[in-house]
């Protein structure tokens, strides 16, 4: 199975079992997420690649992961992901690397998976 499968199989199977406990505070925090990636004063291209690119200095890998495969969805180019990684990765430091090689390769696989 492609990591690219097996991280969007896990994280909605995930999601339905953490909505399914009906916690008002996380399905609020769930939907709060959603309506602020909606196209607004920000278009969706760049709420995600701003999504990207502080998850990447956030150092969090899953949210890493996701924001490719939404930038990847509508249609940000590769030359556009790697400059905003860039970016991130001169303001996060060399603590970032390692994500960054992560999100790389996910990338990568999203883009052969096509």
């Amino acid at each position: 199975m492609s990591k690219v499968k097996e991280f969007n199989e896990y994280r909605t199977r995930m999601n339905e079992k953490i909505l399914e406990s009906d916690n008002k505070i996380i399905k609020r925090i769930f939907n709060l997420d959603t309506n602020a990636f909606m196209p607004g004063a920000l278009d969706v291209k760049t709420k995600e690649l701003i999504g990207l690119t502080n998850s990447l200095v956030l150092r969090c890998d899953d949210c890493v992961k996701y924001h490719l495969g939404k930038c990847f969805e509508i249609g940000l180019t590769t030359d556009q992901v790697y400059e905003a990684m860039g970016i991130s990765t001169l303001i996060g430091g060399t603590i970032v690397i390692p994500h960054l090689r992560r999100a790389y390769e996910f990338w990568e696989e999203l883009s052969n998976d096509q």
